[in-house]
């Protein structure tokens, strides 16, 4: 199965909990009787009703959550009965969880990744990559060494850069599923993460000012 089409199908009850007719897979509305549905499983792609893939558009993520979470929100049910309204604050909880999760784009790679079953290391595992391992020794080398607010800004505009690159590879990496290529990117985009916060805290504590 393609990387970009491997959206895990849904598998919610084919019936309305409140008036017991058929319900679209998916729906959150009963189409007879317009009860809210519990969120049942499925992808953060297909909940959002965005195709799978690593590529997403913040303007079109953004359309499709608010649009949603106008439909969702838990406010909306406040007068409905209470089982009603604990459906409508899982539907807030799911979509608020993949709207955060597909909002960041490292938290997207990872996701994806698990999706397509990279093997990624977990909390409490270290970094298995020496030439990573290497990097991130001699970044944070620099970084201890560097004298002055303008000599931390430039290790942090590197960073940065470097970031930004290895994030605008990632869709082709994905799209191509080469999984040790994604597996790299997603573990230099979790140390150049940390390196540019080490780098502004480093900064900020030399009195530099701004974000």
């Amino acid at each position: 199965m393609s990387a970009e089409h491997a959206s895990i199908a849904v598998t919610q009850s084919p019936a309305c909990w409140s008036c017991g007719g058929p319900v679209e897979a998916g729906a959150p509305f009963c189409g007879a009787c317009q009860a809210v549905q519990p969120p049942g499983q499925m992808d953060h792609f297909a909940r959002l009703g965005l195709q799978c893939g690593y590529g997403v558009d913040p303007a079109v993520l953004d359309r499709a959550y608010f649009a949603l979470q106008r439909q969702l929100h838990p406010d909306r049910f406040a007068r409905r009965q209470p089982r009603e309204r604990a459906i409508s604050q899982q539907q807030a909880a799911a979509l608020n969880e993949a709207y955060e999760t597909l909002k960041h784009p490292i938290r997207r790679a990872r996701y994806l990744a698990g999706q397509m079953g990279v093997d990624l290391p977990g909390d409490g595992r270290t970094i298995d990559d020496p030439a990573l391992l290497m990097e991130a020794m001699e970044g944070r080398e620099a970084l201890s060494e560097a004298d002055s607010v303008s000599a931390v800004q430039a290790l942090e505009r590197k960073s940065r850069d470097e970031r930004a690159a290895e994030i605008d590879a990632l869709s082709d990496l994905f799209a191509q599923a080469d999984h040790a290529g994604i597996r790299h990117a997603i573990l230099r985009l979790a140390y150049l993460d940390k390196f540019v916060e080490e780098a502004r805290a480093r900064r900020l504590n030399m009195g530099s000012a701004g974000p």
